[in-house]
């Protein structure tokens, strides 16, 4: 049960459902209802298949390059930490890609860009799916659930875009902000616990 709430914790931080929030009003703001249902669905289904795909392809890519796993958790670790810090001092999420939404109006293109990708699939998403998803690691029937528990993820992140309006009202952007900065002091910590793993698996093994 660790195991699942601790990786439930890693997927949320990445896929960040709140920090969406402020995004999809962004976009969806001049929408009709029923549009801005359809975009929500939309995104969601869009950003669960790319972390899918990263799932069942992310295995092969390393072996393909042939990179060893304690290489891989020290690089993904590193990569984590800078985004987590993004997260932290930089500007957020909502800021960013609000920003961007605003420029855009088609429904269909926004359903991608921002919305499923980068905002839900977002780079540190891709990353820690591969990682928790590693074949030398994790059997099948853990693989298994680890897609449970990102589409859990997903899918809570659907609700909080289809309720986006009063739950924005509640938390205000700043609270959207604040969010997202505790999550990435979360998701910094573990990615320093993914490096600090990667390092004693390297010395372990007399590398």
């Amino acid at each position: 049960m660790t195991g699942i709430f601790e990786q439930f914790v890693t997927l949320w931080v990445v896929i960040d459902p709140i920090g969406t929030i402020p995004v999809f009003v962004a976009i969806t703001a001049s929408m009709p209802a029923s549009e801005r249902v359809s975009t929500a669905i939309r995104a969601a289904l869009i950003a669960a298949c790319v972390l899918l795909f990263f799932l069942v392809a992310g295995q092969f890519l390393l072996e393909a390059l042939d990179i060893s796993l304690p290489a891989f958790q020290i690089a993904g670790g590193l990569i984590l930490f800078l985004f987590a810090l993004t997260m932290i001092f930089d500007t957020s999420k909502p800021e960013v890609e609000t920003a961007e939404a605003e420029k855009l109006a088609d429904a269909h293109s926004v359903a991608v860009f921002p919305l499923a990708v980068p905002s839900l699939a977002s780079p540190g998403a891709m990353l820690a799916i591969v990682l928790l998803t590693d074949n030398n690691r994790f059997s099948i029937q853990q693989q298994i659930v680890t897609g449970s528990v990102m589409l859990c993820v997903v899918g809570v992140a659907l609700a909080c875009m289809l309720l986006a309006t009063p739950i924005l009202r509640v938390i205000g952007n700043g609270g959207a902000a604040i969010v997202s900065r505790v999550m990435g002091m979360v998701l910094a910590a573990v990615a320093v616990d993914a490096v600090i793993s990667g390092v004693t698996d390297l010395i372990r093994a007399g590398v």
